[in-house]
């Protein structure tokens, strides 16, 4: 009973001791969150597409001197996002960056043709 009891407490102490929650594997390279755009480049190469988008967009009513309401739309983080499609056998990788610095990865489903991503 004791000894599983060890092991029970060993499983716990390795789960909340693990490393990063994401990491992006480029070749023999890995990004993690906190890294910065250039590490990732340098590392990963030139992304296959990027775009900056709006995270938290708020609409809100304005009245004009007519007294019409209108709406309008604030953008609450703009954040960029780099798209690396690693080929039919993988995913295409989306890296979301807020003020150059790496906060996520998803995936945008399965990749299309030739792998764009190093070492795969």
């Amino acid at each position: 009973m004791k000894t599983l009891q060890i092991f029970l407490i060993g499983i716990i102490i390795l789960f909340f001791c693990g490393t990063n929650g994401f990491a992006f594997r480029c070749g023999a390279g890995l990004v993690s969150s906190g890294d910065t755009k250039a590490r990732v480049k340098i590392i990963c190469g030139q992304p296959t597409a990027k775009e900056k988008v709006c995270e938290g967009q708020q609409t809100y009513p304005l009245a004009d001197k007519n007294t019409k309401t209108k709406k309008s739309k604030k953008c609450g983080d703009k954040v960029e996002v780099w798209y690396y499609n690693c080929g039919d056998n993988d995913y295409i990788y989306a890296l979301t960056f807020e003020d150059g610095i790496l906060k996520k990865e998803d995936t945008e489903g399965h990749g299309k043709g030739k792998s764009e991503c190093l070492g795969k």
